[in-house]
């Protein structure tokens, strides 16, 4: 076990407040979607964001994707680059972009950060339109293309990606989750023609598609395992996906959002296959019967009952929809939890994308943050609703309700927001908070609470799992989390497992339940740090 003592946090009694940092930490990313007239499609719904570090130095770096010329989906010239911030200490970051080679290639949606060959250096997966991107970590500070040699497929709708070991071989496989059929060619005229107003299509004009499932061969090649596995007989629209062990089988679910049909929940069979469950579980569709516009998503446990539960953002009028793991009684099952916890009435007027669980003020019960916007650039002619809306804050009272978290600072820039990604980007025990905005400059909110609550934050090193060990469930006291990359929308959180402790002023208990099986306890830690665990071999 390998520890580092990180500064403690701020004494000072508060309240949640945060301040937006992103010019003067050097994050100067400035999203081009390409909006065009003619209205293409995929203008409307990007991008994602990759919190890793890409260079192991201990300190959590920064990657947005960027879009592309419309509708050529060629990038052409450096504005259209995806970008990498390296992150060196005091909230400050520099532009490696170039030295990194991650500028990537065509119109760009969603990022997946995961350590997929187990060399100890976190690779990147770049979901696009028509376009997918392997980029391999050589461990001295720059990646490689290797997609073509890793045989993942691009020509779909790529919006979204994940990484979990479905197999438990110890080896990360992909599951890349693909969104409708889209072409440049032919498009339909949404609006009001004879008024000469156009709109972006409802994804009812889309024909959907199945998602594509890889198998990590463990020599940099993968195999498409979409029809084996049977991921891909089932079509929907996908646009995030998340990843959890929610019936404590032993091997390790995927939970995908679709907009305007019914949600997946592949259940893993063990057995190599998968079968969706989303309707008897009762994550297919909200309590209205309805589908929604599913477009973010994390699968967290948010009452500290020990059981993994799912939030996902809507648009206007259909609420975020909360289902909670009701499998202490009833394995296997959920109920919606929307009305009841508060979100229903919080978010019934807003539009989400990323969704994320964070303890942002270290209490012991996740909070949810939401970035939000509404999808039609063109709402405010017929709804309340604007097109830019501030982020979202839900404060977690610890029995499973949500409050607004009030005046946090947060509120203060409506924005066309959309992935968002978690990580304590300067090591004070805060979770802080980065969001892409579509077409605009990125957003840094840095966490400034201060209340003298404790903290902890696991990174973990497997040695008969995968490397990154994620998959693994965490436990500190009553608190659970899924080690996971996968959360938000069309983004990747890999930064650790953050608890946060409250009034707790001495040591803790750590118990890992790994991919492996293997379970360890790891007695004795102090509060207020980061502390690396690595698998008993």
């Amino acid at each position: 076990m390998v520890t580092w003592q990180s500064p403690p946090p701020g004494t000072t009694p508060g309240r949640t407040r945060f301040v937006e940092v992103a010019a003067a930490a050097g994050v100067t990313f400035v999203h081009r979607h390409s909006p065009t007239a003619d209205k293409h499609y995929p203008e409307s719904v990007p991008g994602g964001v990759a919190v890793f570090d890409y260079n192991a130095d201990g300190r959590p770096d920064i990657f947005f994707t960027n879009g592309a010329e419309m509708p050529t989906l060629v990038k052409r010239g450096d504005g259209f680059a995806n970008r990498l911030y390296r992150n060196d200490g005091g909230m400050k970051f520099t532009d490696v972009t170039a030295a990194a080679g991650v500028s990537g290639i065509g119109y760009a949606m969603g990022a997946a950060a995961a350590d997929y060959d187990n060399d100890g250096h976190v690779d990147l997966f770049v979901a696009g339109v028509a376009r997918n991107q392997l980029l391999h970590n050589r461990g001295d500070g720059s990646f490689e293309d290797a997609t073509g040699q890793s045989r993942i497929a691009s020509g779909e709708w790529s919006a979204a990606a994940g990484w979990f070991d479905y197999d438990n071989d110890g080896r990360l496989d992909l599951l890349v989750v693909n969104y409708v059929r889209w072409s440049a060619q032919g498009g339909r005229f949404c609006g009001d023609q004879a008024k000469g107003v156009r709109i972006y299509c409802h994804p009812r004009y889309f024909e959907g598609l199945p998602n594509r499932f890889y198998r990590n061969r463990g020599d940099g090649t993968f195999e498409d395992v979409s029809a084996r596995t049977g991921i891909a007989k089932y079509v929907g629209k996908g646009m995030s996906a998340a990843f959890a062990d929610y019936d404590h089988d032993g091997d390790m679910d995927a939970f995908v959002t679709n907009d305007t049909v019914p949600n997946f929940l592949f259940r893993n069979n063990g057995d190599g296959t998968f079968t969706d469950v989303a309707l008897t579980a009762g994550v297919a569709l909200p309590e209205s019967g309805r589908p929604i516009s599913g477009m973010g998503v994390d699968f967290q446990d948010y009452d500290n009952d020990g059981w993994e539960d799912i939030h996902l953002t809507g648009i206007s009028g259909e609420t975020f929809p909360l289902f909670h793991n009701d499998s202490r009684t009833r394995t296997g099952t959920f109920s919606e939890t929307t009305a009841s916890s508060g979100i229903g009435r919080l978010t019934a007027r807003l539009s989400g994308w990323c969704s994320v669980f964070a303890d942002v003020d270290n209490d012991g019960a996740k909070d949810l943050f939401t970035a939000n916007s509404h999808p039609n650039d063109r709402i405010d002619r017929t709804e309340a609703s604007g097109w830019q809306q501030p982020n979202s804050l839900f404060i977690n009272d610890g029995a499973g309700r949500f409050r607004d978290a009030g005046d946090t600072g947060l509120a203060a820039r409506p924005a066309v927001h959309r992935g968002c990604a978690i990580a304590d980007f300067d090591a004070d025990g805060r979770a802080d908070i980065v969001v892409l905005v579509l077409g605009g400059s990125a957003e840094l909110w840095h966490n400034e609470t201060g209340n003298g609550h404790a903290w902890l934050t696991v990174r973990l090193t497997g040695t008969r799992s995968n490397h990154d060990g994620i998959g693994a469930r965490i436990t500190v006291g009553e608190q659970v989390r899924t080690m996971t990359t996968a959360a938000g929308y069309a983004s990747s959180s890999h930064a650790g497992a953050h608890f946060g402790l409250g009034k707790t002023a001495g040591p803790v208990t750590v118990r890992v339940e790994w991919p492996s099986g293997t379970k360890q306890v790891v007695d004795g830690i102090s509060p207020n740090r980061l502390v690396e665990i690595r698998e008993p071999e």
